[in-house]
């Protein structure tokens, strides 16, 4: 992504396998709708990583973070980041994996607002955002929901100090 290397993994799955993802839709109902997203090719695995050769994390929402919180080795994983006040970034459901790492005490973040009792739980001050709105709390790049994917996506790049130039064109 823009000039970063990006290593997308799983548990239990192996490097060039593939996992089904799900889009949350917001249509009007006491919470998201669910459906079928796109299949996922992973590129890496949990235990082949070394945490010490990333700069950032990215926790994605929806199910995921649900699933994955309960791997010892990820939660070992976004203590090492937090630890070392290293880029983190979490969305939607991304706040239960923070929760379980033990990692939000006297953070501010935002959340899937179903998700807000982890946080507070947790130690955390839960931000209440619109839908396609993004917080910052040092290090920690949260939003509530794809909808703030941009805003999510450009704090983080900011965070992490990437310059993103616009060439001029120029008709011939």
């Amino acid at each position: 992504m823009v000039g970063h290397t990006v290593h997308a993994i799983c548990s239990k799955k192996q490097a060039s396998e593939k996992v089904r993802t799900a889009i949350h839709d917001f249509e009007g109902d006491q919470t998201y709708s669910e459906k079928p997203g796109h299949n996922f090719q992973l590129n890496a695995t949990f235990d082949e990583i070394n945490e010490n050769d990333y700069d950032a994390l990215v926790i994605p929402g929806g199910r995921a973070p649900e699933y994955i919180r309960l791997n010892q080795r990820v939660l070992e994983i976004v203590r090492h980041f937090a630890e070392r006040n290293k880029p983190i970034a979490a969305i939607c459901h991304g706040a239960q994996l923070l929760a379980a790492a033990n990692v939000l005490d006297g953070k501010r973040c935002s959340a899937y607002p179903a998700c807000s009792p982890d946080v507070t739980l947790a130690g955390g001050h839960y931000v209440e955002l619109p839908v396609d709105e993004a917080f910052a709390d040092g290090n920690l790049i949260t939003a509530p929901a794809w909808p703030a994917h941009p805003r999510w996506l450009a704090e983080f790049l900011k965070v992490l100090g990437t310059k993103i130039e616009h060439a001029e064109l120029v008709a011939v």
